[in-house]
């Protein structure tokens, strides 16, 4: 059994064969299904005996040549991005409370936060949005902030209590005994080392709460979804429908892959202390834990051996 494989046994020439006649059939396959949805979409089609271009048709593009039609979609971008970030710091700051009242000694405070918190990670978003709307009347935009900032915030602030009791009890234990309470304990020794390690969680939560901003559509936030899906495609017509989704989806994919790229470049440097790793390198601090304790014993070792030689 070589190294690379320590959970299964390497495969064989058969079993290598296998696989590589597995995987030419499934890149085969897939290519298939991919043609055939080009082909479906580029062909013309009948709708009440008129003959409609494919979807690939220049004639079902030419909007997106109109200054007001970008100014419309520009909107929804901005509206879809302002009330992420205003959810998210909302969303931070509950997380923030919610795992320093879950994680508390005191019971009268933690049990109802821990009922409070699977009351609202039961609730469905999109509910909580319509409830807030309907029952606070506070307005689309708020009703979405607030939804999306109760919801992640308690799975950030769960996030948070879970890297709380990851931390060794020395770090607790050594903060007491220099004269600090308890709660001067986690908010300064503590809880910036367990903010630290699930930083890269946080903000790939943070992704899925931009992407939540879609539910507003329901309750008449107007967000990306809602300019290009709703008020362009009722001004263009049904002719431009496929090319507003492909505009859409496009734009959402470029808004959440950007996260994510920043949230893998976070997470590395956060696993690296903030030093930068090249290509092939390990990091000190985590490709062997006991390298600083056998360098200190190996300079022990010379430093003795250098006594003895002496005269």
């Amino acid at each position: 059994m070589s190294g690379s494989s320590v959970l299964f046994d390497a495969p064989g020439p058969r079993a290598r064969r296998l696989s590589f006649i597995t995987s030419v059939i499934a890149g085969i396959l897939i290519l298939a299904v991919a043609a055939w949805a080009v082909w479906e979409l580029a062909r013309p089609r009948q709708s009440g005996g008129v003959t409609l271009p494919g979807m690939f048709d220049p004639s079902r593009w030419e909007a997106f040549a109109q200054v007001r039609f970008w100014e419309i979609v520009w909107g929804g971008v901005v509206a879809t991005l302002t009330a992420a970030a205003v959810a998210a710091v909302f969303a931070l700051a509950l997380g923030v409370a919610f795992s320093l009242m879950r994680s508390s000694q005191i019971v009268w405070v933690r049990v109802p936060t821990a009922w409070l918190l699977e009351f609202l990670r039961g609730m469905p978003v999109l509910l909580m949005m319509l409830f807030i709307l309907l029952v606070a009347s506070t307005g689309a935009f708020w009703a979405v902030v607030i939804a999306l900032a109760l919801y992640n915030g308690t799975l950030i602030g769960e996030a948070l209590r879970a890297g709380l009791a990851a931390l060794p009890r020395g770090q607790r234990e050594a903060a007491l005994s220099v004269g600090m309470r308890e709660f001067q304990s986690k908010m300064r020794v503590e809880f910036p080392q367990a903010f630290r390690q699930m930083l890269p969680i946080i903000v790939a939560q943070l992704v899925v709460l931009l992407k939540d901003t879609s539910l507003g559509y329901i309750v008449g936030y107007h967000e990306l979804i809602r300019a290009t899906m709703n008020q362009l495609s009722a001004a263009l017509g049904n002719r431009y429908l496929f090319s507003l989704f492909a505009l859409a989806l496009v734009l959402y994919l470029a808004i959440n892959l950007s996260l994510s790229w920043f949230a893998r470049w976070l997470a590395r440097r956060t696993a690296s202390g903030g030093r930068k790793v090249k290509t092939g390198e390990a990091d000190p601090g985590t490709a062997d834990p006991t390298s600083s304790i056998r360098l200190a014993e190996a300079d022990a070792d010379a430093r003795e051996s250098g006594q003895r030689g002496g005269p």
